[in-house]
């Protein structure tokens, strides 16, 4: 064999060697390439279910706060319409209010009226009575109005006229003067909601609780357990004043206060 078929041989082993090394190297950086497209790959899905659960999360929290706005909004509607009619009640009462306002007015001056006509005609005191009539039917007593009713009339008036604090004490002076009043019940009733209007709510609910004790054939009475309910709310005790609205319409159906009550139930039982 000759020198350059020597050189020959010698280069081919060389480069049989060098592709054998090339080709090995190419299938090592195939591998690396995906295994590290697989792990991409996996870091991908695992983003991809992240942020769909994420997702999910979102909208089970905006569906959640969605439905309490829902909720909470149709309970501000319905508070509203309650304010509405309670608008609508106090107009009527107020104007049943004047409307009994004047006919007092009108009462006292024709008592007054009496009164002076008695007195010109010689009587000696306010209660007397006329002589009777020989000639005719014997004539009819008239009586005059006592003293305790212009003293009510008094405390009232400053009750409706928004002077709570005044009212009080002229309701208090009242039952310490004349204790056995036909009045008593109403003047006792008129102390209890001066005391509300005062924002005493525990006194209110005690001077209440007065007159259904003391005065259980009283007309005030039904009056009487709505405004001890309405103290009970203004104390947040709810359920005694649910219990104090169901008690009054059972034992009251026909009462005045007994329509404000059921809507004042309604309401208390609407809201949890």
């Amino acid at each position: 064999m000759t020198v350059f078929q020597k050189t020959i041989l010698v280069s081919l082993s060389l480069f049989a060697l060098s592709s054998h090394a090339a080709l090995f190297d190419d299938k090592e950086a195939r591998k690396k390439i995906l295994e590290l497209e697989a792990k991409n790959n996996a870091n991908h899905e695992a983003q991809l279910s992240a942020i769909n659960d994420l997702k999910k999360r979102v909208s089970a929290i905006e569906a959640v706060q969605g439905s309490s706005l829902q909720d909470m909004q149709s309970q501000i509607e319905q508070l509203k319409q309650e304010i509405a009619q309670l608008k609508g009640d106090l107009e009527v009462a107020n104007h049943a209010l004047e409307t009994s306002q004047q006919r007092q007015k009108d009462l006292y001056a024709d008592t007054d009226t009496r009164i002076r006509k008695l007195e010109s005609g010689g009587s000696n005191s306010v209660g007397a009575t006329l002589a009777p009539n020989t000639n005719g039917p014997p004539a009819v007593p008239v009586v005059v109005e006592e003293k305790d009713v212009k003293a009510f009339a008094d405390a009232d008036a400053l009750s409706k006229s928004a002077k709570h604090k005044e009212a009080f004490a002229a309701f208090d002076t009242f039952l310490k003067e004349y204790p056995n009043s036909k009045l008593a019940p109403d003047a006792l009733y008129g102390m209890g909601y001066s005391q509300f209007a005062l924002k005493s709510y525990k006194s209110a609910i005690a001077t209440q609780q007065k007159v259904i004790d003391l005065h259980p054939e009283s007309a005030k009475v039904p009056d009487a357990m709505y405004n001890m309910a309405n103290s009970q709310i203004q104390l947040g005790q709810v359920t005694n004043a649910k219990k104090t609205l169901r008690s009054l319409i059972e034992k009251y159906p026909n009462a005045d206060a007994a329509p404000n009550a059921q809507k004042r139930l309604k309401m208390l039982e609407s809201i949890r």
